[in-house]
């Protein structure tokens, strides 16, 4: 499978707060910053998407850049997102950079992060 359907299959899950999925996608050792700066497990993404304090109502993907290296991916994804975080509602351009690991027969998220952006 390449990098590019699980990045499909990881925006399906977050759309979908499908916390099975997010569960075999995202690596044990997940390191994340949020758009705030704030630092992030895997544990608390998926509290977000199991408790419903994160509800996506859009996750489009409008261009996914691959970096391979072996078994280490970097993506670069760039997204319109919208739906609500902790009760206040969210909207606009967003890019993502991935760090995947491929392990357990299968790629992995094992860091990233998300800013908003202008475009």
């Amino acid at each position: 499978m390449q990098i590019e359907e699980y990045e499909e299959r990881l925006r399906v899950a977050m759309l979908h707060s499908d916390v099975a999925e997010l569960d075999v996608l995202i690596d044990d050792d997940l390191v994340f910053v949020g758009p705030g700066g704030g630092i992030y497990t895997k544990a608390d993404d998926l509290q977000l998407h199991r408790s419903g304090a994160q509800r996506m109502s859009q996750a489009d993907w409008f261009a996914v850049e691959v970096r391979l290296d072996g078994s280490t991916c970097i993506t670069v994804v760039t997204a319109a997102l919208s739906g609500t975080l902790m009760g206040e509602p969210f909207s606009g351009r967003f890019r993502y950079l991935r760090t995947w690991v491929q392990k357990e027969g299968g790629w992995r998220v094992v860091a990233g992060s998300v800013s908003a952006i202008s475009e």
